[in-house]
């Protein structure tokens, strides 16, 4: 069962999220809170495994509740989804850096928004096919003015190559296929150089395929 916290201060994106998700046997709702304070209050007293946090919330605002939770060592099974619009473009860059696992827009399909609880839960970052990777090649040049290529030195070439496909939002096996290798082969490599980034998820590793310029702003490949 994967338990879900909800945090936004509109009663109404509450009610409908939390009827939503609900419906599905797999998903269960852990509590609700409306100000950044009380999301804070709830995640630390029910551990949930994903919370969807809007950013726009009064007594500390959903980028500061995101800080906080990232930074107790005792919710490090917890993920956030920040839920936003595209207006809110110049908070994406403040979320991933604070530890945003994905994102999704307030509008977005009910079926999506499942499908990022469960992506989430699993460990895995909201990218590609989806909001992210948009957001971040819009917010790409906020990340870093210069590339900073000192975080690669603890990587191998072919482990660079992985970073660099993370970064335009392949998954697993897709990587595998553009680099011939097995899936899991694919996953460990990924596995490894998040241990060696000390990056908490895939997003946190596209910040540093951006940072480092292993992906241009905008790039497709």
């Amino acid at each position: 069962m994967i338990r879900v916290a909800i945090a936004d201060d509109q009663q109404l994106i509450r009610a409908g999220f939390r009827s939503l998700l609900e419906a599905e046997p797999d998903l269960e709702i852990v509590g609700e809170a409306g100000t950044g304070a009380d999301a804070v209050a709830l995640v630390t007293r029910e551990k949930p495994d994903v919370v969807l946090m809007d950013i726009r919330m009064p007594d500390g605002d959903g980028l500061w509740a995101t800080e906080q939770i990232v930074a107790n060592s005792a919710l490090s099974g917890t993920h956030i989804v920040i839920v936003t619009t595209f207006e809110l473009d110049e908070y994406v860059a403040h979320a991933i850096r604070a530890g945003a696992s994905g994102f999704l827009v307030k509008d977005t399909e009910p079926v999506e928004l499942i499908r990022a609880v469960r992506v989430v839960a699993g460990g895995e970052a909201l990218l590609s096919p989806g909001v992210t990777k948009r957001l971040l090649e819009r917010v790409a040049g906020t990340l870093h003015e210069a590339p900073d290529t000192s975080q690669l030195n603890v990587l191998t070439e072919r482990e660079r190559e992985v970073l660099a496909l993370v970064g335009l939002g392949l998954t697993n096996d897709e990587i595998g296929r553009r680099l011939f290798l097995s899936p899991l082969t694919a996953k460990t490599h990924v596995s490894r150089i998040m241990s060696k980034l000390m990056a908490r998820d895939r997003v946190q590793l596209v910040v540093v395929a951006y940072e480092t310029g292993l992906v241009r702003a905008g790039y497709q490949e």
